[in-house]
């Protein structure tokens, strides 16, 4: 890379990271001469990946003196993004542009855990719709983001899903993906998907230090840590479903025995009540039931909050984050969950760290993940824009 792409790359960088700027602005953040930055803005308005917009004459604050600086920004519709949301019973998937705002998303009910090949299948049709029915080119999409509800492999992308996901077990998702939609590919699991897309979005933003934990039909945990990921070795770091919490409890379908999994995910929850009752319970009938304010319902979720809190009292022991933002089905339970849980925290972690942590549910919903694997592409963004723009400008 020759120093004029260095260049390149640090302007759209800044643009990315703050959507309106200024030449003078760009050039305090990027360290660039004015020159140098008004060339290559030149050059990024004529390829049509930067806009340049006249400041606004109303503004009811004089300037003293000189001319208003214009405003510049990335033009949204650049690049594209395509999310894609695999869990144990949906695949949801979204297009996106530049600055992460939905185009486009669609919701399929699916048994996905046996049926790797369907799946994959269903997520091509889907990507292909998406792109059919908003008119975006696909030399216009800088790729796919993945999250799976399985631990993935960092660097080969391979599915740690034994016991998990029992027909994806060894499946590379990177390769299946990118041979069925001829696109660029990014998997992580679904939580890390999902403490991205609060970070980049929702509830974590200007936040460098969070967990965000998905309680769905499985429980992880992504973790930031001084604004990135934190992904362990080989990519498992989080994985706190597994983490054991009845030495006589249920039999995980990892195959260990009493893991937070089998006492306060959804399916456990209503497992328990089924047992209980003596009729069948769902978790889709939970947020039903707790809205009218069942009482065995209501015990069922705070005592999951109090095994979940349990279980994060060892994050935030270990990690001290500012922010913990609780995602997934059951976070539609509200204070039902949140009270207990933060009653763990504070009962099982050292007293400081418990007082300077937060715990709130996630601003973005059900739609977290799939927003964050499309994150996973746009993160990457200014290096993909750099690298075509240069070919483009020569």
């Amino acid at each position: 890379m020759n120093l004029r792409e260095v260049g390149r790359l640090r302007v759209l960088e800044a643009l990315h990271a703050t959507p309106r700027s200024s030449r003078p602005e760009l050039v305090r953040v990027t360290g660039l001469s004015r020159a140098t930055v008004s060339s290559l803005i030149t050059d990024l308005i004529a390829v049509g990946l930067v806009t340049e917009e006249e400041p606004d004459t109303d503004d009811p604050e004089p300037r003293r003196t000189g001319r208003p600086a214009q405003s510049l920004s990335l033009v949204p519709t650049a690049g594209y993004a395509i999310g894609a949301d695999i869990g144990h019973q949906h695949v949801r998937v979204n297009l996106c542009d530049l600055f992460g705002t939905v185009l486009w998303e669609h919701w399929v009910a699916k048994d996905v855990d046996r049926a790797p090949a369907e799946t994959l299948d269903l997520v091509a049709v889907l990507v292909g719709r998406a792109l059919q029915e908003t008119g975006v080119a696909r030399e216009r999409v800088l790729g796919i983001g993945a999250g799976i509800a399985s631990p993935v492999e960092k660097g080969s992308g391979e599915l740690g899903a034994e016991g998990i996901m029992p027909g994806w077990v060894g499946l590379h998702l990177t390769d299946e993906l990118r041979r069925r939609t001829a696109l660029p590919v990014r998997v992580t699991n679904d939580a890390n998907a999902g403490a991205l897309a609060e970070l980049m979005y929702g509830a974590g933003r200007q936040v460098g230090d969070m967990v965000y934990v998905r309680l769905s039909a499985g429980i992880g945990a992504g973790i930031v840590s001084n604004g990135q990921l934190l992904l362990g070795a080989r990519g498992l770091a989080g994985e706190i479903g597994h983490l054991p919490l009845i030495a006589d409890g249920l039999i995980c379908r990892c195959g260990n025995r009493g893991c937070l999994e089998t006492v306060a995910s959804p399916v456990a929850i209503a497992r328990l009540l089924t047992q209980s009752w003596g009729r069948q319970i769902a978790a889709r009938d939970l947020p039903a039931l707790i809205k009218q304010r069942n009482t065995g319902a209501l015990r069922a979720v705070r005592d999951a909050g109090d095994a979940v809190g349990r279980a994060l009292s060892t994050l935030v022991t270990l990690l001290n984050p500012r922010l913990i933002v609780v995602g997934g089905d059951l976070a539609s339970a509200g204070e039902d969950l949140l009270e207990p849980l933060r009653a763990g925290v504070r009962r099982h972690t050292l007293p400081s760290a418990a007082r300077g942590v937060e715990i709130v549910t996630g601003g973005l919903g059900d739609g977290a993940e799939v927003r964050g694997a499309a994150g996973l592409v746009l993160a990457g963004a200014p290096h993909l824009l750099s690298a075509a723009s240069s070919a483009d400008v020569a």
